[in-house]
């Protein structure tokens, strides 16, 4: 935008952990929206284009809040955006210091926290299924017998599905929680080894991408998850959208979205949720105050005009988005990991590109890289993108196109120095 000064431009802080994959894409927004964004991290280097990207202290909540305050005082933030669920809580605190709109601190915690999220659903009177918590270091065989199976065992933090196994019985809900503590061990070595074990609820799963402002809701997205998401694992694999519901089971969605918003303190900025739905049940998995992870984003993009994350920043600054709804249907296919081992190479790459409704091929992993399957997996290998007169041909580009590729690896062999 010419003629425009550096200081006109309104001025957002954007909080991401280390390495975050979606710093990249909020840079990109902001430069076409032409806001000046400021990002700070935990990073050794300030993570920015510009010269005041901020290096947060990770050894001091409050330093990092007075680095922010200082910041602040040279030029004024219009709002705070959090990228990751490790910077939800720091989010709302510099919002809180800097007066700025924010969620409530029930929003916040249960968004880092699925336990925390299933305690206020049912404190607020919110259809939850039943669940209890196996606290760390507790013996877990007399919470066995407050389970009623099937069940859902998951840790209260990680997030895309790992972790988190369905159970039978008290067998696989030991095995499974032992499972799960590993995995936490190696992942997060600090974090709270509690397990978060819950009824198993039917229905065909969807995910639904909204954005609120000043508690206001509007949704953006609304995902169709074809696979049936019955287990044992958990994996994600498919989106679609536009769903294939009717007009009615939409407009139940965005009421019981706006009611769960409300009653846990959910006012501003972006909302993800993951829900499930049998008959005319609606029910909440999760819901969190950021973004849909990996690329799935891309597909909003497709289907509105603007990026995910050019609708958050024009959001926060109170610009308008004038979607254009292309006609059609898009779909997004998170390539599954096929195997555990060590890439050696990736086949039938051009062939997946060439299949009819395919929109793009995108392959990240290389050789030598180690894969893991679900429910320790991730990242995944890539994406592949579709476009259909329906959610029906979308799908079927996405499932073709998946078919041509094939992941040749080679066996994790551990190696032993002497």
């Amino acid at each position: 935008m010419t003629g425009v000064s550096r200081l006109s431009r309104p001025r957002v802080l954007l909080l991401a952990p280390d390495r975050s994959y979606r710093t990249a894409s909020y840079i990109r927004a902001a430069d076409d929206l032409d806001i000046h964004l400021t990002v700070a991290s935990w990073g050794r280097a300030p993570l920015a284009l510009n010269s005041d990207g901020i290096r947060l202290d990770p050894d001091s909540r409050e330093s990092a809040l007075d680095q922010v305050q200082e910041a602040a005082t040279q030029a004024p933030f219009s709002a705070v955006l959090a990228t990751d669920d490790a910077t939800v809580g720091l989010a709302r605190e510099i919002c809180e210091r800097l007066q700025l709109p924010s969620n409530g601190p029930r929003a916040r915690d249960a968004s880092i926290n699925k336990s925390d999220f299933r305690r206020f659903c049912r404190e607020q009177g919110l259809p939850t299924p039943a669940f209890t918590v196996i606290p760390e270091g507790e013996p877990s065989s007399h919470f066995y017998e407050t389970v009623s199976y099937p069940c859902v065992a998951k840790p209260l933090s990680l997030s895309a599905s790992r972790g988190v196994i369905r159970c039978e019985n008290k067998s696989e809900l030991s095995k499974a929680i032992a499972r799960i503590r590993r995995l936490l061990t190696q992942e997060k070595p600090d974090a709270d080894q509690s397990i978060l074990v819950e009824e198993y609820l039917e229905g065909r799963e969807y995910s639904v991408e909204a954005i609120l402002r000043d508690g206001s809701l509007t949704i953006i997205a609304i995902f169709e998850k074809p696979d049936p998401m019955t287990g044992p694992f958990f994996e994600e694999a498919i989106y679609l959208t536009p769903p294939r519901l009717c007009p009615e089971t939409v407009l139940a969605i965005e009421t019981e979205l706006v009611k769960v918003a409300t009653a846990l303190e959910f006012r501003e900025g972006p909302l993800h949720a993951e829900i499930r739905i049998s008959g005319d049940a609606i029910s909440f998995i999760e819901v969190a105050s950021r973004t849909i992870g990996g690329r799935c984003g891309k597909v909003v993009e497709f289907l509105t005009g603007a990026s995910l994350e050019i609708w958050v920043l024009a959001n926060a600054v109170r610009r308008p988005i004038q979607p254009r709804h292309a006609p059609g249907a898009f779909g997004v296919m998170m390539i599954p990991v096929p195997t555990a081992g060590v890439l050696r190479r990736v086949e039938g790459i051009s062939k997946a590109r060439r299949v009819n409704g395919v929109v793009s091929v995108e392959v990240d992993v290389r050789e030598g890289q180690k894969l893991t399957p679900w429910p320790e997996g991730g990242p995944y290998p890539g994406f592949i993108f579709s476009r259909g007169a329906d959610a029906g041909e979308a799908e079927r580009a996405l499932r073709a196109a998946h078919e041509e590729l094939v992941f040749v690896t080679a066996p994790d062999l551990a190696v032993e120095v002497r």
